[in-house]
């Protein structure tokens, strides 16, 4: 009966010495981005731009940003003081890659424009305001690369 007892014993502190010693989950953090975006579209849409993704845990990276998609779509803009808003991060590094696109726009002169692009389990949301004319319905990716 001892040595029953004994061997519960053990396997009891093994097993709350594992719970101990097991890695805490990794929580989701808070990332940011401030941006500016240059491009113009005639079926086929481009654009180049650069930013700073920074994080609520101290992290922060320069990024290049580039658009690339067609559709029935022309017109030239410039996006000044974008801002981006990321869900679903663990590290600074999950932000970077292609994300989906789908776009219907329209604007002339002074425009504002806001857009959600999902990449995996990362959303971003995008805002932003600018200059320029655009008109059409587009798809395609948008990259975020480090610098």
């Amino acid at each position: 009966m001892r040595m029953l007892t004994a061997r519960i014993l053990c396997v009891g502190l093994l097993l709350v010495g594992g719970m101990v010693a097991m890695p805490a989950q990794a929580r989701d953090i808070s990332c940011r981005m401030t941006y500016s975006l240059k491009g113009w579209s005639l079926f086929y849409q481009t654009a180049r731009g650069s930013g700073v993704v920074t994080c609520d845990n101290g992290q922060s990276l320069r990024v290049s940003i580039e658009t690339k998609g067609g559709g029935l779509t022309i017109g030239k803009s410039e996006i000044h003081d974008g801002h981006g808003r990321f869900a679903g991060v663990r590290d600074i590094r999950d932000v970077l890659g292609a994300y989906a696109t789908a776009e219907a726009h329209a604007g002339v002169v002074r425009s504002s424009a806001a857009q959600v692009l999902v990449k995996g389990n990362v959303t971003l949301a995008l805002a932003g305001t600018g200059e320029g004319w655009d008109l059409g319905i587009a798809f395609g990716k948008f990259v975020i690369k480090a610098d």
